[in-house]
């Protein structure tokens, strides 16, 4: 009977089977001493903390410059300044909820004056400000803003009417970022001369005859008491 060539020599087949299974634990062994090399090297850049991104340094500075502005300092640090690259980090589009100083004044602006132009939203932010600094009032932005709940009686209508208050306008929008970015800097004027209440032209609210009107601008009455 033949032999297969297997079975010809079945000693040299062992001997090149076990040489065969050395060099294929010699490269797992290899292998396996790499990657352990590499889990003991140093931590990768991502294991390292995250640095803060552009909004979030953007949102610190903001509420400092919130505090400066209702505690009445007028000196501002200039690397205290919000730039209008953080601004629009902050709310680059007008989808984010209304919880932070920025994003409060220039909703205020933009719902409560959006048609007329940049003097209007002016005019706006300022009564939010004087009011945050006047201690018959909240005293943050976003406190003044939303006083009197999203229901029911509140000072801005755009706040409590149920209605979405995201953006549909992306311009209108820019510009209210942009007001509110000067207001929260101390770069913005008062227009309405320190008023706390406003209303619209065509409307003729209880107590308007009681206060001092201090502006008119655009379709909006100013007043202080």
């Amino acid at each position: 009977m033949r032999l297969s060539p297997t079975s010809r020599h079945p000693l040299t087949h062992t001997r090149r089977y076990a040489i065969s299974s050395a060099r294929t634990l010699r490269h797992l062994v290899l292998i396996f001493g790499l990657t352990l090399a590499a889990g003991c090297s140093a931590p990768h850049a991502s294991d390292a903390p995250a640095a803060p991104t552009t909004a979030a340094k953007a949102a610190v500075k903001a509420e400092r410059l919130e505090s400066l502005l209702v505690q009445g300092e007028s000196d501002v640090p200039e690397n205290l300044l919000l730039s209008k690259a953080g601004a629009k980090a902050i709310d680059p589009n007008g989808q984010r909820p209304v919880d932070d100083p920025l994003t409060c004044l220039a909703r205020a602006a933009y719902w409560e004056a959006k048609g007329e132009g940049r003097s209007g939203m002016q005019g706006i932010v300022n009564v939010v400000i004087n009011r945050a600094a006047d201690p018959r009032f909240p005293d943050s932005l976003c406190g003044v803003v939303k006083q009197g709940g999203e229901s029911g009686s509140c000072q801005f209508s755009w706040w409590c009417d149920g209605r979405s208050d995201r953006i549909r306008e992306p311009a209108a929008y820019a510009e209210a970022r942009d007001v509110a970015r000067q207001a929260l800097n101390h770069q913005l004027e008062d227009v309405t001369d320190g008023a706390l209440y406003f209303h619209a032209r065509y409307a003729t609210p209880y107590w308007a005859k009681r206060f001092v009107r201090t502006a008119r601008i655009g379709q909006h009455l100013f007043y202080r008491n």
